[in-house]
């Protein structure tokens, strides 16, 4: 029995497969090293995951999650050891990599998440060998849910939107203009807030203005990451809430490019499980 985390700024995706087949699949929040202690996700996983997993040890865990670079892992990897019965091994890997083996398998290709943030790479079938940085919904993640979210409040806090869809915005998430600047500026996790009011936009992305910033965004990513690569050769992938979700807006983005499209999924889990297979 192992278990599969997929793991994202927001949410995080457990499967426990047996002989290849998912079994059980639980939902916690996000862990991400960068902006959690590791007393803090030993917290959530002893609280929230370990009272929901099966009788019985777990003979590995493949862990993939947001901020598990090299450097970040083995907080990771620790609160793990520290809180499931797991008797093998305890892999803890990027979410890139998730994305890569979920989408490509043994193939190469260029991956690529739009989710709450926005990633891509170039892997070669066994590893990923190119990295355009992502960083961040300040100073990149073109085309996640954060960066919409932001262009969104921007745009409707500077009324470059019909004062109806700002009137509409404000009273689905009884906010304020104040309200906004001190989850973004003063509260914790502003990209997951950002990124919760960008359903909005797919509520309404039948307005001109509204397709308009969701369909630049998509092209920004396009251009700032994935023409980076030999997409002229490899066929590009994309994984994720936004992905999927936008999966239209996102066809036409790519319509204006040469890039030749792949697969466009939710989560990666069901690759993920085939893989580890």
């Amino acid at each position: 029995m192992i278990l599969i985390a997929d793991s994202g700024s927001t949410k995080t995706d457990w499967c426990i497969a047996l002989n290849g087949m998912p079994i059980q699949r639980i939902g916690t929040k996000g862990l991400n090293p960068f902006f959690q202690s590791e007393e803090d996700i030993q917290r959530e996983l002893t609280s929230i995951l370990l009272p929901q997993l099966p009788e019985g040890e777990l003979s590995a865990i493949y862990f993939y999650g947001a901020g598990c670079t090299p450097e970040k892992a083995p907080v990771i990897q620790r609160a793990i050891a520290n809180s499931l019965p797991v008797t093998g091994t305890i892999k803890v890997n990027s979410d890139m990599l998730a994305v890569a083996h979920g989408l490509c398998g043994h193939e190469a290709g260029i991956a690529c998440i739009l989710g709450t943030g926005s990633n891509s790479c170039f892997y070669n079938g066994e590893e990923i060998v190119d990295n355009v940085s992502p960083l961040g919904f300040i100073l990149g993640d073109e085309g996640s849910g954060a960066v919409l979210g932001k262009l969104l409040v921007g745009d409707i806090l500077k009324n470059q939107l019909p004062s109806t869809l700002k009137e509409a915005f404000l009273r689905q998430f009884n906010l304020t203009g104040p309200d906004i600047i001190d989850r973004v500026y003063r509260q914790p996790f502003p990209n997951r807030f950002l990124a919760s009011l960008s359903p909005f936009l797919a509520q309404h992305i039948e307005e001109p203005a509204i397709h308009s910033l969701v369909l630049n965004s998509f092209l920004a990513f396009l251009r700032r990451n994935v023409m980076q690569y030999n997409y002229k050769q490899y066929p590009v992938h994309f994984i994720g809430s936004i992905a999927y979700y936008y999966k239209e807006v996102l066809q036409e983005a790519i319509e204006q490019t040469d890039i030749r499209l792949g697969k466009i999924l939710q989560s990666p889990m069901k690759g993920l499980i085939q893989y580890h297979q």
